[in-house]
């Protein structure tokens, strides 16, 4: 039996990138909430989508990826579209094992609440009435009240932060805040961090309120993020649109 030839061996791995593609696409339109398929849906048909899709695929065969393909995209599963009321938008997954759940700055039970998300709950103790450490890290009790928790990037390869950076997930998560942006109204977006801020240009502020400061990583929470009072600020402007405040304590 002959070898096959150069042209043959790239068909065959063109067909493989194809499967591997196709499957990706089939597990994402899985994994969304309903109201965000209709509401984004069509970014997963998009030329820069599919070349993504792809590159997860393969980053899966042969590293160790966070958050699991489930859990990727967690957050579109915990509030309908219409139901966000307040955005804060992180920079990528946790890269550590037992950490990334699809929710940004989160971790699930019993993971430790990592060093940013420590910073978080004491701006939280000193601004919010009632705020106890709630001794845990999930923050899924906030995006069951329509607190949206999501990167700028969506995964991550294991140990190495800001891996899958650059490869489209940018454009994805450009093209989330545009729909909030243009389709609601009157949401709070919490941008903290440079990450965060490049988000900023994107959302229409004659409609929304903007809190920006730095990010709360130890490296940098002493330059804004500590008493800025974003949680008890935001509860006001909710209350000012009419809208039901966050109970921040509800974890």
């Amino acid at each position: 039996m002959s070898a096959l030839t150069p042209d043959q061996l790239a068909l065959i791995e063109r067909k493989r990138q194809d499967a591997v593609r196709r499957l990706a696409a089939r597990h994402v339109c899985v994994s969304v909430g309903e109201s965000w398929r209709r509401e984004i849906g069509a970014e997963f048909s998009k030329p820069y989508f599919t070349k993504l899709a792809s590159f997860i695929a393969l980053e899966r065969e042969r590293f160790t990826v966070y958050p699991p393909p489930e859990l990727v995209f967690a957050w579109t599963r915990m509030c309908a579209v219409e139901e966000v009321k307040v955005v804060i938008l992180g920079q990528d997954p946790y890269h550590h094992p037992g950490q990334a759940h699809g929710l940004c700055f989160s971790v699930p039970r019993p993971s430790p609440p990592p060093p940013s998300l420590e910073n978080i709950y004491a701006e939280l103790a000193s601004d919010v009435k009632d705020f106890k450490h709630p001794g845990h890290g999930d923050l899924t009790g906030w995006a069951k009240q329509g607190v949206l928790l999501m990167n700028a990037v969506l995964t991550v390869r294991a140990n190495e932060p800001s891996s899958h950076g650059g490869r489209g997930w940018e454009t994805f998560t450009d093209a989330v805040v545009h729909a909030l942006s243009s389709r609601l109204r009157d949401v709070v977006f919490l941008l903290w961090g440079a990450h965060a801020h490049r988000k900023g240009s994107i959302i229409d502020r004659r409609h929304h309120h903007v809190l920006q400061t730095s990010h709360p990583s130890p490296y940098s929470a002493d330059r804004g993020f500590l008493g800025c009072r974003h949680f008890s600020k935001t509860n006001e402007l909710l209350s000012r649109a009419g809208k039901a405040p966050v109970d921040w304590t509800a974890l």
